[in-house]
Order: structure tokens, then C-alpha cells, then sequence
């Protein structure tokens, strides 16, 4: 049986608390979380695809639980996310690429990634989350996306939305995930770990800081290619946070991508369908 081991990397000036796995010669396969999550977003996922002989890193990403949170907003535009995940394989790739993944704001970086210096890319799995210019370019148009957006808008006002998510012992991030309501998925050491990253100190406000560093830039630019690696797209059909157009858009740019799309599944299909996710990696990895 595999075992999860940690390291602090350090890359693109900060260092990255990093939750490894599987054998050291074995092909690197980054994998990035999303909001609120840290590494453990991967939990389910880090152990069977060590197990099927891949180099799993899963860092918690800047601004998140163990690792550097820099001050100020403009730490966390997309170029400086993606050069975080450059670093962390140029360190630890003999031939400077890897498969990357990513889910929710972990696929945009991975999408980033994949856009802007392809040449570290070998494969890409995205799990609900569309590519981010495809989604400034469909949103304006979109109504029915407008409402499933609107927490972003809120997360641009200062101090308010950490006074908020704070309230209650983070109830409005536990229940944006169903961390408590659902303990068939997640045990009582599952909240404690997650509600652990949440109160670490600045925490919070780097979290929301990546949503304040949409304006800054990334988002904005329009899509001047297409993205040329390998593509899986794996969908939860209940995502009530992003729709299905989104992904619909986003596989129109990937001409070797594949969008599946999975039924009774939400926004946090790694931690519903674990099986299933585990499955469509590895068929698209082998």
C-alpha cells in the first residue's frame, strides 16, 4: 500500500506544502484543488493512481492551508499561479513535463497552463471547470450562468466575505461542499482537517484574493489558440456552481479533447463518484 508523504517545495518565490505519493521514477502527475479544498481535495484519487505506478503531487496551492500566502491581490493572478506549477515541475520532472489536473480553480491553472506554455504539458484532466477565457467569453451571454456566478461579484467586496464564510465555524464553506451534511462521504476527521486549513492564519483572505485576481488579469484575454495536448474533461452533470455549456464551449478549442459528462455527480464529483473518476484517469492515462 502506498503512502502519502509531504514536502515543502519551493517555487516562483513561495514555498508549497506538497502531498505526495507513488513511485519516485514513476511519470509525474500534478494534480491542483480548487475553492475551499487544499490537497485533500485529491484524497480519493492520490492513492490508485500511485498504485498504478504514477508520481502523484498534490500541492496545496499558494494562498491555501500549509503554504505561502503573499499579501496583496496581484499574488494571485494566473500567470503567477501557473509559474508556481512550472516550478514545481521543472524541480521535480527529469524531463520538465507532466500530466496536470485540475479541478474547479485548479483547472483553470491547469488550463492556463496548458495555453500559455504547453511545452510542461504532457496530458490534461480537468474536472468541472471550463477553460477561464471560454467562461468570460460565454458569461455576458449567458443568463442562465449569471445566478451560479454571483457569489463571485460578492467576493470581490473587501473584508465582508471573510466576516461572512467565517460565521458559524465556516458553515457556509462546509456547506458549499456538504462536508457535515453528508457524512457517508466525509468522516468527523474530514471536517476537522478542512475547517484546520480554513483557520490558518490568512488563509481566507488569500483564498478569496485568487476570485480578486480575476480583474487583473488572465481572464480577460481572448483565445488566441487552441489548446494542442491530450484532453479529458470529466463533468459532474449537477454542478450547481458552473453549467453544462461551459463545457460544452471549452471542448470546442481542445480538437484531442473528450468531454464526458457523469450523471448523479455535482460540482465535487472526485469526492462523490471517487471510482468512476479514478476510472476515466486512468483509461485516459493508459
Amino acid at each position: 500500500m502506498e503512502q502519502i508523504e509531504f514536502q515543502s517545495i519551493q517555487t516562483n518565490g513561495v514555498t508549497l506544502h506538497t502531498a505526495m505519493a507513488g513511485p519516485e521514477n514513476g511519470p509525474l502527475l500534478v494534480l491542483l484543488h480548487g475553492f475551499p479544498e487544499f490537497w485533500y481535495g485529491w484524497k480519493n484519487q492520490i492513492i490508485p493512481l500511485a498504485e498504478a505506478g504514477y508520481r502523484v503531487v498534490v500541492p496545496d496551492q499558494r494562498g491555501y492551508h500549509l503554504s505561502d500566502k503573499p499579501e496583496g491581490v496581484e499574488s494571485y493572478v494566473l500567470d503567477k499561479l501557473r509559474d508556481d506549477i512550472v516550478g514545481l515541475i521543472k524541480t521535480l520532472s527529469p524531463n520538465q513535463k507532466a500530466i496536470v489536473g485540475g479541478h474547479d480553480w485548479g483547472g483553470a491553472v491547469a488550463w492556463h497552463l496548458a495555453s500559455t506554455r504547453s511545452q510542461y504539458v504532457e496530458k490534461l484532466i480537468i474536472v468541472n471547470m471550463p477553460h477561464p477565457r471560454v467562461m468570460m467569453k460565454v458569461l455576458p451571454f449567458y443568463p442562465p450562468q449569471w445566478k451560479k456566478s454571483s457569489y463571485i461579484a460578492f467576493f470581490q467586496l473587501p473584508n465582508a466575505p471573510e466576516a461572512a464564510l467565517q460565521e458559524n465555524h465556516f458553515q457556509k464553506l462546509d456547506e458549499a461542499i456538504g462536508l457535515t451534511a453528508r457524512p457517508h462521504l466525509f468522516t468527523k476527521e474530514d471536517v476537522s482537517s478542512y475547517k484546520l486549513a480554513w483557520t490558518q492564519p490568512g488563509a481566507l483572505t488569500s483564498m478569496l484574493n485568487w476570485y480578486r485576481a480575476i480583474k487583473k488579469g488572465g481572464f480577460e484575454k481572448p483565445i488566441s489558440k487552441r489548446i494542442l495536448v491530450p484532453v479529458r474533461m470529466i463533468w459532474g452533470m449537477e454542478d450547481k456552481f458552473l453549467s453544462r455549456k461551459l463545457a460544452k464551449e471549452t471542448i470546442k478549442i481542445c480538437p484531442n479533447g473528450q468531454l464526458i459528462f457523469v450523471d448523479d455527480a455535482s460540482h465535487w464529483i472526485n469526492h462523490e463518484k471517487p471510482e468512476v473518476v479514478n476510472q476515466l484517469i486512468l483509461e485516459f492515462l493508459t
